[in-house]
């Protein structure tokens, strides 16, 4: 019981203690070296302006956490059906994925007026990017899982009589279902990223929008709250997959923790 504390306070206390000291250091040198609040504001101040500005803040979060969910929801379901459409076939995946890296060569910050045009000028484009930006990893991971199926399985499946879509779903999707989660890791904080670069393109709500705002009149202790509130909501979207993957694939979590 002692030895089980001890590792939890080594595995949270320490990595919470370096936060501690890195915020320590940015409150003193902002002192030390009297650096002008609208320049670099302390941390101090970055807490007031959350705690003054709060009603404002969450009225934006709540815009951006939206656009988030609901383009990584659609992103996942795409992805997940088009890393599904590869996994069964090779003349697919040879045509199709030439397209997918094309599509990660063209700056998002390009394609994001282009949908203010084509769209409008609403939820929609702003989730439009959240999903373009975040499909890629979840196609590449899932699709790599797909194909990482085991060769014997396979043969032992056909000779027992099963049918392609037999394999499909009863050899392909349970081993892509760690590939899947891995993606989804990876696509959470591009998810925030996307929303954000879709509010500064054109928007009047979000968290970007609250940045771009305040930056001209020097708010800057507000722009550094709203990059809180998103490095924040990045984070617990990540941890939030990964209670769903302990959830989904606790064995590979156990045989993590043996062979540490």
């Amino acid at each position: 019981m002692l030895s089980t504390s001890k590792g939890a306070i080594y595995k949270w206390g320490l990595p919470l203690l370096i936060v501690i000291i890195i915020f320590l250091f940015w409150e003193i040198m902002v002192f030390i070296q009297d650096i002008p609040r609208w320049l670099l504001p302390p941390p101090s101040a970055v807490i007031t302006s959350l705690i003054i500005d709060y009603k404002i803040i969450f009225n934006h979060t709540w815009i951006t956490l939206l656009e988030v969910v609901l383009g990584f929801v659609i992103a996942l379901s795409a992805g997940f059906l088009l890393a599904s459409v590869i996994g069964i076939s090779k003349t697919i995946e040879k045509s199709i994925y030439p397209f997918l890296i094309a599509s990660q060569t063209i700056p998002i910050i390009v394609i994001a007026p282009m949908l203010l045009v084509w769209v409008g000028y609403g939820l929609l484009p702003k989730v439009i990017v959240v999903a373009l930006i975040s499909f890629f990893p979840i196609v590449v991971n899932t699709s790599d899982g797909m194909r990482s199926i085991d060769g014997d399985m396979e043969k032992l499946l056909l000779t027992m009589g099963a049918h392609k879509w037999h394999i499909f779903f009863k050899l392909r999707i349970p081993t892509s279902i760690p590939y899947l989660l891995s993606g989804m890791k990876v696509a959470m904080p591009l998810c925030v990223i996307g929303a954000v670069i879709g509010e500064w393109v054109g928007s009047s709500q979000g968290l970007g929008y609250l940045m771009i705002r305040s930056k001209p009149q020097f708010q800057t202790e507000l722009v550094f709250a709203a990059i809180l509130i998103l490095s924040i909501m990045g984070i617990t979207l990540f941890l939030l997959v990964g209670i769903i993957e302990r959830l989904m694939i606790p064995w590979l979590h156990d045989s993590k923790k043996i062979n540490e």
